[in-house]
């Protein structure tokens, strides 16, 4: 069978930008509150329900689902009583007055009708405070379908699909590649060849938007005729002869916007016992061909009127309960999601995902007019480096925009020789202008999120910026490092506003407990210096991936970059890592890694290098550059491909040492189970790189998950949109 749920997945994850807000009107059934478990990822779900009624029916409906996994869903949840919410409640009233003729100034009317879920979830969407819709599962297509496209239809001729992948039992000469999709004219009261020609089309957009022309080639969509002689009940035999000579030219243009739509084909017209029949095809064909042309040919069908589609996708529901299952609406705006009232947990989880997808496709998953339930909070992040600063905006967890402004030898000549904290105005007023130029002023922002500096050891979160981290930032307490002018930079920017400035996990963190610190030698200890920032942020997205918390799950996450970090990750505490920042691990591009204790003591005294060149050489000139010359991994994976054996066995022992450096992690979590390995920065691109630590580490009998480059940026405004959404608290320095 066709895996249609991890295919949906994986290009959802590819393009989906931001995680639209979805209304859920039935939240008192168990199938749709189990289902929203596994939607976190991809939605922002809406309950109308209270939070501590919701908490009850799982209580009560659903103690199979791990605690953890609710709790997660409940904190990614907005919940909506539309009884108590009376601001609300005045809004919507007050907009339906203004906008539906049915209410005619009759606020009493309207405020009743908020009172039924399905009613007030289609209003949300309307109003512009939702997405999408979700209902159907347990209410009459009167009392959720119809009024959901009377207020949110956007053509006059919709028409509804419904998917079904079989399993190996479906026989594959009635449908091929065992997928069927039955499209319903049904929803319309009128059926012309026109819209005949249109719901045929439409629904074949439907099927190729989901399924990839690699598991089916093309779309052959047939047209049921409800009898031959012609009926009042559905589409004549002539009606359908016309609806497929007005099809062809329906398709070239869709095919104007997106080349895959050519893989449409609607062939002809049939009657429905002769498709889904051999038996029947051959009592009412005479010719053997026709019967083997025709069955077994079809993947899409279009019904003739709504209680033929009912039949068939109940029928196939009873007949293959195993069947993967979902439903889909054209003509809506991607914002109505009808469930069949007989559909199952995954049948929710499916359903949602597809819609989600269509609507990244057709680039309309714009941001709700109006952020009540999730509160789009405007956060700038600043991450300074040597010669450049690189800020960002985002309102909520999209990205307006980002720039890099680069510093050059010449804008950094009055501070030369001196301090790094000199260049902390000159760097503020380039980041003012960049703002000008993009019509945004600090007074606008609810926050800002700074990378932290060398300050003292502390543990993983969000720090206020205060007057002790700005004191030892200043003077340099803990040495010099451009990361040290990101909460310079904030506190002068947010002077004389009531803008909040933090920093993120910076690279000081330390949770490393005594039996790490403890070396051979009493007056060494190791530190905790590395990737800090990306590390916990690559955890946390693997756990948010998996619908849990950081908190809950163990985790060894690589960076791979010009430096090396492996760190493990005991249910949200940062308690083992190497010190990439002084070449400690395994080595790099550019740094020598970890060393033979006596031959490096015996090549510091041999007199061939100086202080100064072992330090470069250990942090700088070594690792590939000292092995090959170069610490470009693309050269030198051109390099191997080309026979370069000395290039080859670099690259190995590269990808040997950071494998033996992550399974090194496995006694920092005393003999518990480790969740995950995680690849993450630069290097992590390298598919020969990553397939070759996925190989040796797989003893570990853990996956491994690829996050590729890293984000910084993403990571100082997730911290800060956890503190200003009220979901962690902010940590004092």
């Amino acid at each position: 069978m066709f895996g249609i749920e991890k295919s949906i997945e994986n290009e959802l994850t590819k393009i989906q930008k931001s995680r639209p807000v979805i209304v859920f009107t039935e939240a008192e059934d168990p199938r749709i509150l189990e289902a929203v478990c596994f939607l976190t990822r991809f939605c922002r779900p809406v309950l109308l329900k209270k939070r501590g009624e919701v908490k009850r029916i799982f209580e009560k409906q659903l103690p199979h689902i791990d605690e953890s996994r609710v709790k997660f869903m409940l904190s990614q949840c907005a919940f909506c009583d539309i009884t108590e919410m009376k601001d609300l409640q005045e809004e919507l009233s007050t907009f339906l007055i203004q906008t539906e003729k049915d209410f005619k100034g009759n606020k009493e009317k309207a405020i009743e009708k908020l009172k039924d879920p399905s009613l007030l979830g289609i209003f949300l969407v309307k109003g512009g405070y939702a997405n999408m819709v979700v209902g159907g599962a347990s209410t009459e297509p009167v009392k959720f379908l119809r009024p959901a496209l009377k207020n949110l239809k956007t053509h006059d001729i919709p028409c509804e699909a419904g998917l079904f992948f079989f399993s190996e039992e479906c026989d594959e000469a009635v449908f091929p590649y065992k997928i069927a999709v039955f499209g319903d004219v049904g929803i319309n009261t009128s059926m012309t060849k026109e819209a005949l020609a249109e719901v045929a089309v439409e629904t074949s957009v439907i099927a190729r938007d989901l399924i990839p022309q690699s598991i089916l080639p093309q779309i052959n969509t047939c047209i049921v005729s409800y009898s031959c002689k012609g009926s009042d009940e559905g589409p004549s035999v002539e009606l359908v002869r016309e609806a497929l000579k007005i099809a062809p030219r329906l398709i070239l243009e869709k095919t104007k916007m997106n080349q895959k739509y050519e893989s449409i084909k609607i062939v002809g017209e049939a009657k429905i016992s002769t498709i889904l029949s051999k038996q029947s095809a051959k009592n009412y064909f005479k010719n053997d061909n026709d019967v083997e042309n025709l069955v077994g040919q079809f993947n899409v069908i279009i019904a003739p009127n709504l209680e033929l589609g009912n039949f068939l996708y109940h029928f196939y529901s009873a007949r293959f309960p195993e069947a993967k299952k979902l439903t889909a609406i054209y003509g809506a705006g991607y914002r109505i999601i009808d469930l069949a009232m007989d559909c199952s947990t995954k049948d929710v989880v499916l359903s949602v995902k597809a819609n989600l997808l269509r609507q990244c496709q057709s680039g309309e998953c714009a941001e709700t007019q109006n952020d009540r339930f999730f509160k789009r909070y405007k956060i700038l992040s600043i991450n300074p480096g040597s010669t450049s600063t690189k800020i960002a905006f985002y309102e909520g967890e999209n990205e307006k925009w980002v720039k890099e402004i680069s510093h050059s030898a010449e804008d950094l000549k009055p501070f030369a020789g001196k301090p790094l904290v000199e260049q902390g105005t000159f760097r503020k007023n380039v980041i003012l202008k960049t703002l000008e130029e993009h019509c945004l002023n600090v007074e606008e922002l609810d926050g800002i999120a700074a990378r932290g500096g060398l300050l003292d050891p502390m543990k993983s979160g969000t720090y206020e910026i205060n007057d002790r981290m700005i004191e030892h930032l200043k003077e340099a307490k803990n040495g010099e490092h451009a990361s040290n002018l990101g909460a310079i930079i904030a506190r002068e920017l947010c002077e004389g506003t009531n803008v909040k400035c933090f920093i993120v996990d910076p690279v000081v963190v330390d949770e490393l407990p005594e039996r790490v610190k403890i070396t051979g030698v009493k007056e060494i200890r190791r530190k905790s210096i590395s990737h800090v920032l990306n590390q916990i942020a690559s955890a946390r997205r693997y756990a948010e991936e998996n619908e849990t918390f950081y908190e809950k799950l163990n985790l060894v996450v690589c960076h791979m970059g010009g430096g090396i970090s492996v760190g493990a990750h005991k249910k949200g505490r940062y308690i083992d890592v190497n010190n990439a920042l002084d070449g400690e691990g395994p080595f790099s591009p550019e740094r020598s890694g970890t060393l033979p204790v006596g031959d490096l003591i015996n090549l510091c005294f041999s007199g061939k290098y100086t202080k100064q060149e072992i330090k470069l050489l250990n942090k700088g000139r070594g690792g590939m550059i000292s092995l090959l010359g170069t610490s470009d991994l693309r050269e030198i994976e051109k390099r191997i491909a080309e026979g370069d054996k000395e290039a080859e066995n670099a690259f190995e022992a590269m990808a040997y040492q950071i494998s033996k450096e992550i399974t090194s992690r496995i006694p920092a979590f005393d003999g518990e189970h480790i969740d995950q390995v995680i690849l993450t920065g630069g290097m992590a691109r390298s598919k020969l790189l990553t397939e070759k630590i996925k190989k040796y580490v797989s003893p570990m009998n853990c996956g491994v998950t690829v996050y590729a480059g890293e984000n910084e940026m993403v990571a100082l405004m997730k911290g800060v949109l956890r503190v200003l959404s009220g979901k962690e608290e902010p940590k004092i320095y």
